[in-house]
């Protein structure tokens, strides 16, 4: 006979709790108990009569059997008392056990870590004395409603929910398991992103026209949103959705003459968006939301406005006739803004406040965070609201597996006690094309499988990143031998993975162009971008914030050539390590082979991962050596180039070797890897732009032989006593075909782009010399000091495609519109243009020279709106014309950049 458990919880229990004992009666079940549930809530009394082994649940602070047994110092706590989702597990004279929570949530983890030991010990346990509180306040996940690819004419981010787009959405089998991971791992949040999510889950009756699906995908959405939130809710997760401002429907926008993203706000635009939110909110009260005021939205001018005036008030709109018991979290992004003084005015205003930024930027590359990053965190932090770190798009990482435990428990006790945060929102590793991974397999594989390290690790530090490291290991190895049958195989395959963990990171802080959507490591990068990475616009937050204090490439070869010493981190310690980490993971994941009795077709994945890794810091281990050696050549000839062509001689000996590893590499992913790059648009800049052409290793194979090819050709020039044919020789350039046009903008006129021309009606800033491209075009001048004071936005219409000719000028000072970058702006480059097309293209006088950019634009009426700061307007010319990007100084200045070694 079956020995009988009875078990109580508290009056009116909430899901959560219902769910917690429901998990235990399953494990007691499993275990051979016979389970009985009590019809009432035990009292001190009731509960001490039976002799039978007794388990009760409940929330300290609403549980009066709870608060009895405090009082009576029956039930003591040893350790912290349970605070907010935490709990505690005792065992009390009576033969009974208590499930202390510190709230519904610590009381739903208790229920399931009694269950847990129950599992694994096969019977109850006969003494319990157990708490646990979270360090961290919000732990979870991120997911996208997002595609590889954009859907004209939407632009970024914007896919209107339909089963067509996203099946996965509508799997409840799925999202059950995906929600069980989660509650195990005692996430309490899971994050959806997306452009404009609300024209897909609610109706706004004053503006019909902004549902972006038919009425039965409408009723589907409703019906699936509504299950999910619930579903998540007794399982402790918080749902919060995130989107983009001002980001409006196609259909609203088309209906009132409006650009799908707007730079600020509209009473229009401002109308919708409140009502909107507050319709969502009735639809959906315990959903939380995550909003990102830069980006399409001037955040900086506008933020504080679009947040109390549209975003709170429409919350609070929609709260207004609910009885809430818990208001949900409201969430601000402090991504190319300010946040902390939108904060401060908006906190009395909603009890619930939230702030958000990112950890390594848009990658992971180092538990040693530094700079203004840091700062900004800590900032964050000392408000009066919970902040979030964001383990961000790991492009850096794709698309191979990751989960080195030992990295991300320094990164989160970096996140605690260096950054001050108290909150989690982690990206999966291939973000774009959830729920797949990008392994070439039938059927494709689950990221939440796949990867289920990833998140196991990030959940189990967020709890509690300051646990002892050597209770860690032994917790891992037992995670992997459950997986792949043996401690042996367990305890190798934590070594490889801890083992390759330190490679991509350290690779991309050291010599990374940028990160995020813009760079995919793992399809390498040219010679130019690590020699000349100034052509490429970096960003220098990866190296001055993210990475520890070092060097880059440029610094380390001026340093050797003037002999002085060198400053933390070198690109040479950076290759020789990351090498040295690939082979032992390497050795260990082969070493492993022998003692793998399950799961095999998974350890061969594994195994391929980690040689697909090695071949690859053997790539870069390669080129770089080339590239401090071409480095070492530029400092030395001081512009004689034909002396110390010895130098470049080795070069290409370490180039040639870089490129056999990257056809070794090729050959490889061509087996395994349906692509590099979940996010196929053009974002993707590093190595080559264009993610949809240029999105496996295969495609970029040609263009580095063809960097060798040009290498080879122009270093034996060089040895033969000549500069290369294509250096140095004048060559004449046709202008550009002018487009008709009509201006709208009042205060601004028409001018001719030639010498002596002012370029704004305020003059000063007179046109010294411009590239022949530019000579005749008609531009469009303004008042450069109200473009300084408060931006200046161009109206124009044309009947053609064109592209718009816009001049940044080469200054820091503020007084100059700066160049956008696609780490703060992911609209950026949404018509082109990020990058100059004429380097130097306009000389001044007396005033900083000019890079010409050219913005595609469709016919019809357009505003040009860059923000505060001057710029130039050179013209309007013809789309369909060839442009070829160059670099207008003469060869004495450009050719220091030794770009044309290799073309």
């Amino acid at each position: 006979m079956n020995p009988s458990v009875w078990l109580s919880i508290q009056r009116e229990a909430t899901p959560r709790m219902q769910h917690g004992l429901e998990q235990l009666i399953g494990a007691l079940e499993d275990c051979g108990y016979e389970p009985k549930v009590a019809d009432e809530e035990w009292s001190a009394l009731s509960s001490a009569k039976s002799p039978d082994l007794k388990i009760y649940i409940g929330h300290r602070e609403e549980s009066e059997l709870i608060r009895t047994l405090e009082q009576q110092e029956v039930l003591i706590y040893h350790s912290q008392e349970p605070g907010k989702e935490g709990f505690y597990l005792a065992t009390l004279p009576g033969n009974l056990i208590v499930i202390s929570g510190g709230n519904d949530t610590g009381a739903l983890y208790g229920a399931m870590e009694l269950a847990s030991r129950i599992r694994s010990a096969g019977k109850v346990p006969n003494l319990l004395a157990h708490g646990e509180t979270p360090d961290f306040v919000l732990r979870g996940p991120v997911l996208g409603l997002q595609k590889t690819e954009i859907e004209p004419p939407r632009r970024t981010y914007e896919y209107p929910i339909t089963p067509e787009r996203f099946p996965w959405f509508y799997d409840r089998s799925m999202w059950i398991d995906y929600l069980d991971m989660l509650c195990r791992q005692r996430s309490n949040v899971v994050y959806i992103w997306t452009g404009h999510p609300f024209a897909s889950l609610v109706k706004v009756e004053d503006y019909p026209e902004a549902l972006e699906v038919t009425e039965e995908e409408y009723q589907l959405n409703y019906e699936t949103f509504s299950w999910l939130t619930k579903e998540a809710d007794k399982r402790g997760i918080w749902v919060v959705l995130n989107f983009y401002n001002i980001h409006i429907p196609l259909p609203f926008a088309e209906k009132h003459g409006l650009e799908l993203h707007q730079p600020k706000p509209l009473p229009i635009t401002a109308d919708y968006t409140r009502k909107s939110i507050a319709a969502f909110v009735r639809s959906y009260p315990s959903v939380g939301l995550m909003l990102c005021l830069g980006e399409a939205l001037q955040g900086s001018v506008y933020g504080a406005e679009w947040f109390i005036d549209t975003i709170l008030a429409g919350v609070n709109e929609g709260l207004r006739d609910l009885n809430m018991k818990d208001y949900p979290p409201i969430i601000l992004r402090a991504h190319a803004l300010k946040a902390e003084p939108i904060i401060e005015k908006a906190a009395p205003l909603y009890p619930n406040l939230y702030t958000e930024a990112k950890y390594n930027g848009e990658s992971l590359t180092t538990w040693t965070p530094r700079g203004g990053w840091v700062q900004t965190h800590r900032n964050l932090s000392s408000m009066q609201s919970v902040h979030i770190v964001n383990i961000h798009i790991l492009a850096n990482l794709e698309p191979f597996r990751y989960g080195a435990p030992a990295f991300i428990q320094k990164s989160m006790q970096a996140a605690k006690h260096r950054q001050k945060a108290n909150g989690l929102h982690v990206y999966p590793l291939f973000y774009w094309d959830w729920p797949y991974s990008g392994d070439k397999a039938e059927p494709r594989l689950k990221q939440a499988e796949r990867d289920w390290i990833w998140y196991a690790a990030w959940a189990r530090y967020a709890w509690n990143p300051d646990r002892d490291p050597e209770t860690e290991t032994y917790y891992w190895i037992e995670q992997f031998a459950a997986r792949f049958g043996s401690r042996e195989a367990g305890a190798l395959l934590l070594e490889a993975y801890d083992a390759f963990g330190e490679c991509a990171p350290r690779i991309l802080r050291r010599f990374g162009i940028t990160e995020g959507n813009r760079q995919t490591l793992s399809l390498g990068m040219k010679m130019s971008q690590l020699t000349n990475p100034d052509r490429y616009s970096p960003y220098k937050a990866l190296w001055e914030d993210h990475a520890p204090q070092g060097e880059r490439l440029e610094t380390f070869a001026a340093r050797e050539a003037a002999g002085e010493p060198h400053v933390g981190e070198t690109p040479i310690d950076v290759i020789e390590s990351a090498e040295m980490f690939a082979d032992q993971a390497w050795a260990s994941v082969q070493q492993a082979g022998s003692h793998v009795t399950s799961n095999r077709e998974e350890y061969e994945r594994i195994v391929t991962d980690v040689e697909a890794i090695r071949y690859l810091m053997k790539f870069y281990g390669a080129k770089v050596r080339a590239a401090v050696k071409v480095l070492q050549y530029k400092h030395k000839v001081n512009g004689s180039y034909l002396d110390h062509t010895d130098v470049l001689a080795e070069a290409v000996s370490d180039l040639r070797e870089s490129l056999d590893w990257y056809r070794k590499l090729t050959a490889l992913t061509e087996r395994t890897y349906l692509y590099a790059n979940s996010m196929q648009t053009p974002h993707r800049k590093i190595p080559i732009p264009d993610g949809k052409q240029y999105k496996h290793w295969k495609d970029c194979l040609p263009v580095y032989q063809e960097e060798l090819r040009c290498f080879e050709s122009n270093v034996k020039q060089l040895q033969s006593g000549k500069l290369p044919d294509h250096v140095g020789h004048e060559q004449r350039f046709e202008p550009y075909r002018q487009a008709e046009f009509r201006l709208m903008t009042q205060g601004a006129e028409l001018y001719e782009v030639t010498k002596d021309s002012s370029l704004f009606t305020d003059g000063e800033v007179y046109i010294q010399s411009c590239a022949e491209e530019l000579e005749g075009l008609t531009g469009i001048r303004f008042s450069r000091r109200d473009a300084a004071n408060r931006g200046m936005a161009i109206e124009f219409e044309t009947d053609t495609p064109v592209r718009l000719l816009v001049g940044y000028f080469n200054s820091s000072d503020q007084q100059w519109l700066q160049v956008p970058t696609l780490d703060e702006n992911t609209h950026a480059d949404d018509r082109g243009g990020l990058s100059p097309i004429l380097r130097k293209g306009i000389k001044t006088s007396f005033f900083p020279s000019v890079n010409v950019h050219a913005f595609l634009y469709e016919p019809g009426r357009h505003v040009l709106n860059l923000g505060k700061g001057a710029y130039a307007v050179l013209g309007v010319i013809a789309a369909d014309q060839q442009m070829m990007e160059r670099d207008v100084a003469p060869f004495s200045e450009s050719s220091r950049s030794l770009d044309w070694l290799y073309s």
